[in-house]
């Protein structure tokens, strides 16, 4: 069995607990310290093995498996395009609040999983080097650590939350992606301004008590409150 490590970040929850939310792995192509990159969809037959089970996989102090206080909360995860991520709920107790108190102050900022490596092979870089590329993982549990293997995995902000989030793929915090997502709500607006004022008086009229569309432009509509949920999304 072996381990790795990775980025988190903290986050709290409405009964507060706390969790833990982060990237356990990513897809970049630079070898970590062991010579090793993942490929993506390597964990996709572990994680659907643990969704059938019904349990979630144990969230732990520095892979503890032999102590019970070392087992500090629970973790959902899954694939998106960047990398294996994975929300954490901690437990209500001493050990797992004290995790929590040094994610939140930041002296603590990684994490590992343990795993055990069922197809592996030789590949070579676009620059010529050598690395192992895993390509099917079963993973046994995430830890808290102190160590970090790997530092590409992206750790996503800071915050305080009233509930846990889900695990959603492509859930990135970037400000690169912020960036991305007001160019898109702005390119949308001006499409669905030409789009007015193309109609002109062919269109029926919008009721002047109300800034929104009538029910006769059920698309515009849609795009409208499609444009301030991406708003909402970057505040």
């Amino acid at each position: 069995m072996n381990t790795k490590e990775f980025n988190v970040s903290y986050k709290e929850n409405s009964e507060g607990n706390g969790y833990i939310e982060g990237y356990a792995s990513t897809w970049v192509r630079e070898p970590d310290s062991y010579g090793d990159i993942v490929k993506q969809g390597a964990f996709k037959r572990t994680l659907q093995e643990w969704y059938d089970s019904g349990r979630k996989i144990p969230f732990l102090w520095s892979h503890g498996m032999d102590d019970l206080k070392a087992f500090i909360g629970s973790a959902t995860a899954d694939e998106d395009e960047y990398g294996l991520h994975f929300v954490a709920e901690l437990d209500d107790t001493p050990e797992a609040q004290r995790v929590r108190e040094l994610y939140k102050d930041g002296r603590l900022s990684k994490f590992s999983f343990a795993y055990d490596v069922l197809d592996q092979a030789q590949v070579e870089l676009e620059d010529g080097r050598k690395a192992n590329e895993l390509r099917d993982l079963t993973i046994y549990e995430i830890s808290a650590v102190t160590v970090p293997a790997n530092d590409t995995a992206e750790v996503i902000a800071v915050k305080d939350g009233m509930e846990v989030a889900e695990v959603k793929s492509g859930r990135r915090n970037s400000a690169k992606d912020e960036d991305a997502i007001r160019q898109a709500i702005s390119l949308l607006q001006s499409v669905l301004d030409a789009d007015q004022a193309d109609d002109g008086e062919d269109e029926p009229k919008a009721n002047e008590a109300s800034e929104e569309p009538e029910a006769s432009n059920p698309e515009k509509a849609q795009l409208l409150e499609y444009i301030k949920s991406m708003e909402d999304s970057t505040k």
